[in-house]
């Protein structure tokens, strides 16, 4: 018995949030797909999940307000992030625990053609994700290593968006850049209920670097679940997020871009030797922006 066909029969066992059913026969075919595509390896999946699924996931997004929420805001990001699992509303939750199943996960290793996956419940970096008008992500390269399982690898990203209604004009598409910064590739506007899977390495140069203009009470948000391999080659460098100035942008913003990447480099290095979570960064950050605007 095949992978997939292997993930057919247990996903078919009992009713499972993400419609296997719809995916796994064009499995071969959007394997082609997602090693072809450039620039990286990747692929968007529309009507990933049912869509009364989609929108009540979308339905059912914490309002920013709420003190659940990190905020990650400096010179290359401005968002807010929910990776703790218990916070999450019912169907947000069960789908997540869908995304991190072992049915899943084989599903998405035959996609990518990268064996051994494996979930993080842990979700760190992902889970839910949200950036209000003026939000903004620059481009980057994500981090290659777990903070917390020193060789755990990670390999692919999947973001699914929860946006009804999105206007494309508001910006927020992610955009996905060629090597050394030379072009813009492609462009995905964050729709409701569309997945983009890429593979994580040196080449998904990835973020929505141009601060949104949508409305006041509208805001960009998705959900993010990352798969990771075990490396036990001592010869594997981790690196952190590493971050990009574009073509047009001037001097001094890529300076900025710069100086803060070394920044966010330092604090990652601390994360993983101390342990502390990016609650504490939040907090520092959220006193600083109270005290600059007294």
């Amino acid at each position: 018995m095949s992978t997939a066909q292997a993930v057919q029969h247990l996903a078919q066992a009992t009713e499972r949030l993400f419609p296997y059913e719809n995916w796994v026969p064009r499995l071969s075919k959007l394997a082609k797909q997602y090693r072809d595509n450039k620039p990286c390896p990747h692929i968007l999946l529309e009507d990933f999940l049912a869509s009364e699924t989609a929108l009540a996931m979308a339905e059912e997004f914490p309002d920013p307000t709420s003190d659940a929420w990190t905020q990650y805001k400096h010179a290359n990001e401005n968002k807010l992030g929910l990776a703790k699992r218990e916070f999450y509303p019912p169907t947000i939750g069960a789908v997540t625990d869908e995304l991190n199943s072992p049915e899943f996960v084989a599903w998405i290793s035959e996609l990518t053609g990268i064996p051994n996956l494996m979930s993080d419940s842990m979700l760190e970096g992902g889970g839910l994700h949200q950036s209000g008008p003026g939000g903004y992500l620059n481009v980057h390269t994500d981090f290659s290593m777990h903070h917390f399982h020193a060789n755990w690898r990670r390999r692919v990203n999947l973001i699914i968006y929860l946006n009804p209604g999105w206007q494309e004009e508001w910006g927020g598409s992610l955009e996905l850049w060629e090597r050394k910064m030379a072009r813009c590739a492609a462009k995905y506007p964050p729709l409701l209920n569309h997945a983009l899977i890429f593979t994580t390495d040196e080449r998904s140069l990835h973020g929505f670097p141009d601060p949104l203009t949508c409305p006041e009470g509208h805001s960009r948000k998705s959900l993010a679940l990352y798969y990771y391999t075990v490396e036990n080659d001592k010869k594997v460098a981790g690196h952190s997020t590493d971050y990009f100035a574009r073509p047009q942008d001037g001097w001094g913003k890529s300076l900025m871009i710069w100086l803060d990447k070394k920044a966010v480099d330092l604090y990652s290095r601390a994360k993983a030797r101390f342990g502390f979570s990016d609650e504490f960064a939040s907090k520092v950050l959220g006193f600083l922006s109270r005290k600059r605007g007294d």
